[in-house]
């Protein structure tokens, strides 16, 4: 029986646990809730734990698998294999990881940020179909990435490289972003970032909109609303699309311009809006990119949805092994 890969997506809600194949068919799925109590202390034992407990009732050992794979919000340190400031995980302060699994589980371990991992994910066996230079791009409560080039992960010097959510697309009018900048992709193109473009809208629209009126009355309106009002005729919403769209070609021509990836794989919550948002956003991309680039790179929709995250992982630990 050839050796498996398992891999963990960490998350501040839950834990994603997947045992693949070395070609990255998984196998095996669960999850677990995340303790983020007493400050995550429990989280890495709970992930032991759990481990443990499946590959017992799996009948596994640690000589079945080649090795483990995880991403992690926070700043990861891959060489030293810890994570400081997941603040969605009660992690502050550095919390060692990989020396803590290497030790229980005896398998070699690797780590790497979430969003890095989903898009190794998406590339391996996803939409990116495993060419060597693909952007991954996710649109969900913030907007964050992860670039391969040359079959590589882009960190950069501080682990920073990837973050496609904090290029400007608006720096003169744009939305205060979190980051202290003016006018960062998330804040327009997350799904918390289209609603904030949906009420500025609202405010100089005139025409008659359910989605408008419910901005106007104070009821919630979600990403999704709008998107789903959109394809139904809604003009107000359809401006909305429009607007997010543009910035998303935008950002997708800039990275590109400067790359030209084979492809750039939007992925995350946003994405469920399929090929309305693709075909929009292509629209935009293919006015804003250098000719070759465009004729060269294709915008995707993301195909493995909840899965990227422990598929990617799985395929760290596999290219961890190999070097």
């Amino acid at each position: 029986m050839s050796q498996k890969l398992l891999g963990i997506d960490l998350g501040g809600t839950s834990i994603k646990f997947g045992v693949l194949t070395p070609e990255g068919q998984v196998q095996e799925k669960w999850t677990i809730e995340t303790n983020i109590l007493e400050d995550g202390r429990n989280i890495v034992p709970d992930i032991v734990a759990s481990i443990k407990h499946r590959l017992a009732m799996y009948g596994l050992t640690k000589d079945d698998f080649i090795g483990i794979g995880m991403g992690s919000p926070g700043a990861v340190d891959r060489t030293q294999k810890t994570v400081t400031g997941a603040y969605n995980l009660n992690w502050k302060k550095t919390q060692e990881v990989g020396s803590v699994l290497e030790q229980e589980l005896g398998i070699a371990f690797a780590i790497d940020n979430d969003a890095n991992v989903a898009a190794l994910g998406e590339r391996w066996v996803g939409a990116g179909d495993n060419k060597p230079d693909v952007v991954f791009m996710t649109l969900g409560t913030g907007v964050g990435g992860g670039i391969i080039a040359d079959g590589n992960l882009i960190h950069g010097v501080a682990g920073a490289g990837g973050e496609i959510g904090h290029m400007v697309v608006e720096p003169d009018d744009g939305f205060q972003c979190t980051c202290g900048n003016i006018g960062c992709l998330e804040t327009v193109a997350s799904a918390t970032g289209v609603v904030k473009v949906a009420r500025l809208l609202a405010e100089s629209y005139a025409g008659s909109s359910r989605i408008k009126a419910d901005i106007d009355n104070g009821e919630a309106v979600s990403s999704k609303d709008i998107f789903k009002a959109a394809e139904a005729g809604d003009r107000f919403a359809n401006a909305v699309v429009e607007k997010v769209c543009r910035y998303l070609g935008l950002a997708s021509a800039n990275i590109s311009n400067i790359l030209n990836p084979d492809s750039v794989v939007i992925g995350g919550g946003v994405s469920a809006a399929g090929e309305f948002l693709r075909s929009r956003v292509e629209t935009h991309f293919m006015h804003y990119s250098f000719p070759q680039v465009r004729n060269t790179t294709k915008i995707k929709i993301a195909e493995l949805g909840n899965d990227a995250g422990i598929i990617g992982a799985a395929s760290l630990a596999l290219q961890f092994l190999e070097n």
